[in-house]
């Protein structure tokens, strides 16, 4: 189980230059067949455009979810910790503490989830309508290939 998610975590669906041909048969691509070992274990395959896009799309995250980007050493709920250990096992000099924004920010609310800069849109009473209207979703399909 491991092995199979961990090729999704950093990487898109497919990469550009596993694509090699697009024509009116349909879109003909590269991929491996992780139980066959040795020069067969990379193979091609054609399906049909719209079946091609159908399964691109299984893998696009809805918006707001992201991929794993940092899991490990440099998980966030213990990037700090494993970091000052990593310091100590390799006998590194302390890093200088360099001011940071949020003391100056000091008035302005944190988030009670992640502690990050929160903005106030509008604070309304329970059981009242909020006079700030979200913008209207866009219709677009919006790939990350980063």
């Amino acid at each position: 189980m491991l092995a199979y998610l961990s090729r999704y975590t950093h990487r898109v669906a497919i990469a550009n230059s596993r694509l090699i041909a697009f024509d009116q048969q349909g879109v003909t691509f590269k991929w491996k067949n992780y139980r066959v070992e040795g020069r067969d274990r990379y193979q091609r395959m054609t399906l049909e455009t719209n079946e091609f896009i159908r399964r691109f799309l299984i893998h696009v995250l809805p918006k707001g979810l992201h991929r794993i980007r940092h899991y490990g050493l440099f998980a966030k709920n213990a990037c700090a910790d494993n970091i000052v250990r990593a310091r100590e096992l390799l006998a590194a000099a302390k890093p200088e503490a360099a001011p940071t924004s949020t003391a100056a920010d000091c008035g302005k609310p944190s988030c009670p989830c992640c502690g990050g800069r929160m903005i106030i849109i509008e604070v309304f009473e329970r059981g009242a309508a909020p006079r700030h209207q979200p913008t209207a979703p866009t219709n677009r399909i919006r790939l990350d290939t980063s």
